[in-house]
């Protein structure tokens, strides 16, 4: 299998981050960055086995962006205006989150050693908080475990990764619906993954297992047969129609992220199959037969609506298609 293209990414990126939105795949300039998408950027730019010059100067930008995005408090702003001012307060959303992912990443991969003890210098001044919501709080995990990966004795990652299944929860007695929530909402497998990693860093059988249950389920229930049927936009919960529109690459990206993980984990062949899901979904194997990716181009479209794609290729569906390529090409290979 081949690798994702990063030309739809460059053509998204200037000198001062990633613009968020597209009209097709032209970037729309007007709408600014955020973040998140930058922050997604540095996750699959630092990812990569080999990055070459042109990529080595966007992850320079992307990390640039996440420090200057960095509040004094460990909070982080999300949203810069075109005129590069920020739109908003710092806080600690699920974009504060995201920034500690990206930066563990970084820390933890990039080739370039300057930038790898940068971003772990931006990570650790941001570690000490603690967000309200799941999803924020499961994706530093995922940063800390980055960390912790690279850096045994990382004792801030470690207490980070280790709050991060009280926050998540266990799973629910009732077979038919264990989520820990009422319904599902969106980047959905993050929280399994964020037990898996956390049971497997910190040696916690446990909750590495609720992790797995949780994940197993989630595979199960976002699947129809044998393709993917992610929760659209909106959320679902059991009772609701399916399939459901819009849904998000987010979604599809979010699980081949677990499945990925849980293959590492534990060796078992079906999450490979789940990782191979995802790729598909992305080449036309989902609830309309239609594809999710353009390309000549290189980009993600933004959803799967009832009347078929959204072809605006903006950031988000971008790096969620180049994210799940990453871990086709990995898992998958010449099977794939």
């Amino acid at each position: 299998m081949t690798g994702p293209s990063f030309t739809h990414l460059i053509r998204l990126s200037d000198d001062t981050g990633l613009y968020e939105h597209a009209d097709g795949p032209l970037p729309r300039r007007e709408h600014g960055y955020c973040l998140d998408d930058v922050a997604r950027g540095l996750v699959v730019l630092c990812r990569e086995p080999e990055l070459s010059a042109e990529l080595v100067v966007l992850v320079e930008r992307y990390l640039a962006f996440t420090a200057h995005a960095q509040a004094n408090n460990g909070q982080f702003h999300n949203r810069l205006g075109a005129d590069r001012g920020w739109r908003d307060e710092p806080g600690l959303g699920d974009w504060w989150g995201r920034a500690l992912w990206g930066l563990g990443t970084a820390a933890a991969r990039c080739p370039v050693p300057w930038i790898r003890q940068a971003a772990l210098a931006v990570f650790e001044r941001s570690a000490h908080r603690r967000p309200s919501s799941v999803r924020s709080m499961s994706f530093a995990a995922l940063g800390a475990a980055e960390v912790l990966g690279a850096v045994p004795d990382h004792a801030l990652a470690a207490k980070l990764l280790g709050d991060v299944a009280a926050h998540v929860g266990e799973p629910r007695a009732a077979p038919e619906w264990p989520w820990p929530e009422h319904r599902l909402y969106y980047a959905n497998a993050v929280l399994p993954e964020a037990l898996i990693a956390a049971g497997q860093l910190l040696d916690d059988p446990q909750v590495r297992d609720d992790g797995l249950r949780l994940l197993d389920w989630l595979l199960t229930v976002e699947s129809h047969e044998v393709h993917l049927s992610p929760t659209p936009a909106g959320g679902w919960c059991i009772g609701e129609p399916r399939p459901a529109f819009d849904q998000q690459p987010i979604e599809v990206a979010a699980l081949a992220d677990a499945c990925a993980r849980a293959h590492q984990v534990t060796g078992d062949l079906r999450w490979q199959a789940g990782v191979r899901r995802a790729v598909a979904w992305f080449d036309g194997d989902n609830d309309l037969g239609l594809p999710m990716r353009d390309k000549e181009t290189g980009g993600g479209y933004d959803g799967l609506t009832h009347d078929g794609p959204n072809l605006n290729q903006g950031a988000e569906s971008t790096l969620a298609l180049i994210s799940t390529l990453q871990h086709g090409r990995t898992l998958l290979g010449s099977n794939g």
